[in-house]
């Protein structure tokens, strides 16, 4: 089996309220759950926020840390779900049920390398 991510992109700024967001988290932990009784899953996580992230990167012989996300921009990894798959077809199915329990957020499926 080869193994995916699905990464999931948010905007930046405040998330939305309960009434939104509840249902969303509902059927995330739901299709999570499908997941594992199919034995796809592997792992999944939660990003805090882009600008409390770190960038650390090498110039002239020194690594240098800067605060904020590498990339500016209005979207950023908001989480993501590490899945085993028979090949990108099937990963593409559990990425699209995925997009249907985040309603309007993009889901990226990338396989592995190697």
């Amino acid at each position: 089996m080869k193994q995916y991510v699905l990464t999931m992109y948010q905007p930046d700024g405040e998330p939305p309220g309960p009434e939104i967001l509840d249902p969303i988290m509902r059927d995330l932990g739901a299709l999570e759950q499908e997941m594992k009784d199919a034995g796809v899953w592997v792992f999944s996580g939660a990003l805090r926020p882009a600008d409390q992230a770190a960038v650390a990167r090498l110039r002239e012989g020194e690594v240098l840390t800067t605060d904020g996300p590498y990339t500016e921009g209005k979207e950023h990894i908001g989480g993501f779900t590490i899945i085993r798959a028979a090949d990108m077809e099937a990963a593409l199915g559990w990425g699209r049920k995925m997009a249907r329990a985040v309603a309007l957020l993009p889901i990226e499926v990338r396989e592995f390398h190697g």
